[in-house]
């Protein structure tokens, strides 16, 4: 009897310890499954936000810049390769016209010069010849006269000789010719004739620019001997550029004067520039079998030199398309997209932190609008990408936008990261 009831009482403590022990396994199964259901992993895949909000410390740190989408001319068009180009009667080699050593040089290469203005002084003692013998011509003149006068009284009396008479008048008129052609050479020379006294004689000569421009080249320099044959300096006056594009013989029939062309530095592709065709050339340069289109600039020239290499695209109808700059397209997905300034806020679930008050802390409105003010919104929209030239890019926008919408002109990459870092659940 002792011996089964010792039996009994294990087979109760097993089947107390077997129940305690799948409760507890079904409780350890419950938590792990709500822990499953509470794992970041196992909600669904939450959308990327659409709308980004940079403050204007940001958008100065990486570079945003902004603009507008423009209408250009990017489908009908020929490209032509060519050059900057100074018309000859804008571009002057500054010379004397008399021979002697340079004194003085009164510019350097890239000075701006005036017309009229003094470029170097030469000397030469010749100079001092010309104006002495100019001042004793005076003299010479009277006595001339004076012998004149004195044959013809003589001739009238019959007491001179004709020949006497003639040879007086002839000798007159020389002095008279001479005088004459002495004071156009100092004209020349740049003095006042009537300004020359015994004791105001000039020994050095003023050069002067005959146009205004900037000087490009220096031939002379101090102490060196110059005629007329030696130029001192070279001057190009800028401001009158124009483009010779080398068109081939079968873009030539789409040419016509009047025409736009949107051209670019070879240099320095990112600044586009604007000229307008004025003359088509009647013969091909040289053996190339093109014909030079020369165009004038018009609008910005700020870094246009004589000589430059450029890339033109010349509009060959009216048919305009709105485009953007390369760098303001983003590919994401397989799909384009450019960021539009917008007054949408974007959703506290797509990087935008809620502001959660402590128990007792006060809501300051004025630093929220400071806040709000400092900042920008904008909204990444989907685009068609069309015909890539001259760094533009034409768009198709999948929505209707503004004409005057502003949009990311450099830095939508920067924006475009900002939305993907948030877009998705943080653990």
């Amino acid at each position: 009897m002792k011996s089964i009831s010792k039996i009994l009482g294990i087979a109760v403590v097993l089947l107390s310890l077997y129940s305690c022990g799948g409760k507890a396994k079904d409780g350890a199964t419950e938590v792990k499954t709500e822990a499953a259901k509470d794992d970041g992993h196992g909600h669904d895949e939450e959308k990327e936000g659409t709308i980004a909000s940079l403050t204007t410390e940001q958008m100065k740190a990486v570079g945003i810049t902004l603009g507008h989408i423009e209408d250009k001319n990017l489908t009908a068009t020929i490209k032509a390769n060519g050059a900057l180009r100074v018309p000859n009667n804008n571009k002057a080699n500054v010379t004397s016209l008399y021979g002697g050593v340079i004194k003085s040089l009164n510019v350097q290469l890239g000075d701006f010069v005036r017309k009229g203005q003094v470029v170097a002084t030469i000397e030469n003692p010749q100079f001092i010849q010309l104006q002495e013998e100019y001042l004793t011509m005076d003299s010479r003149i009277t006595l001339g006269q004076q012998e004149l006068q004195r044959q013809k009284e003589l001739n009238q009396g019959n007491a001179g000789a004709l020949k006497n008479l003639q040879a007086a008048t002839a000798d007159l008129n020389a002095l008279l010719s001479r005088r004459a052609s002495l004071q156009k050479q100092i004209q020349l020379m740049g003095i006042n004739p009537n300004s020359i006294s015994s004791g105001n004689l000039k020994s050095a000569l003023l050069v002067v620019s005959p146009i205004q421009g900037v000087v490009t080249n220096e031939f002379a320099k101090i102490g060196s001997y110059v005629d007329v044959s030696s130029p001192v300096v070279e001057i190009v006056d800028n401001s009158l550029l124009h483009v010779d594009l080398q068109v081939f013989e079968k873009d030539l029939p789409y040419m016509k004067v009047g025409q736009q062309v949107n051209f670019t530095i070879t240099n320095n592709p990112q600044v586009v520039y604007t000229a307008k065709v004025f003359n088509i050339g009647s013969s091909f340069e040289n053996d190339s079998k093109s014909v030079a289109v020369h165009c004038s600039v018009i609008g910005n020239k700020a870094g246009l030199i004589d000589g430059m290499n450029i890339t033109g695209m010349v509009s060959v109808d009216n048919v305009l398309s709105p485009t953007v700059p390369n760098t303001a397209i983003v590919e994401a997905d397989g799909k384009f997209y450019i960021f539009v300034h917008t007054e949408k806020e974007p959703d506290a679930e797509h990087g935008e932190e809620a502001h959660e008050h402590k128990p007792g802390e006060k809501h300051d409105h004025n630093a929220e609008h400071k806040e709000t003010e400092s900042k920008m919104n904008f909204e990444k929209i989907e685009v068609a990408k069309g015909v890539s030239e001259m760094g533009y890019t034409a768009i198709t926008s999948v929505v209707a936008l503004a004409k005057d919408v502003k949009i990311v002109t450099k830095g939508a990459f920067f924006i475009n990261a900002k939305l993907s870092n948030t877009g998705g659940h943080e653990h």
